[in-house]
């Protein structure tokens, strides 16, 4: 899906200065725990937060997600919209709550990372 259809989906507005929408992801991913998303995340996804510091950029480049959606309606700092810049990562903001941006996307046809079982993401055989 590529991220004029995630804005038209969620009605979102682009925040970033630049932003090519033609991008393409994958998969879809939703996190307040940055510490999830490093574990959990896969490249080529879009990250939807309620989280607007600049640590969500650095966290996001760190995993290969190709674009940030924040949710709730919540609009980053100057200081995280000129690093995603930085980095190359743009920025959307909806006012959707996470629960229903999820559903949105995944009703769409984004499709999340997988099933809830964190094994099944990693690879890794439960222990």
């Amino acid at each position: 899906m590529d991220l004029r259809t995630v804005l038209t989906v969620l009605d979102g507005e682009i925040v970033s200065r630049q932003a090519d929408m033609q991008k393409v992801v994958h998969c879809g991913a939703a996190a307040d725990l940055m510490s999830d998303v490093l574990t959990f995340a896969r490249p080529d996804s879009v990250l939807l937060t309620g989280l607007t510091n600049p640590q969500v950029v650095r966290t996001a480049e760190m995993a290969g997600i190709e674009a940030i959606v924040f949710v709730r309606g919540k609009y980053p700092p100057d200081q995280t919209v000129d690093l995603a810049a930085e980095v190359g990562i743009p920025l959307l903001s909806t006012r959707y709550s996470m629960y229903e941006a999820c559903g949105r996307l995944y009703g769409a046809g984004l499709p999340g990372l997988g099933s809830c079982d964190p094994y099944a993401l990693t690879g890794q055989a439960e222990a």
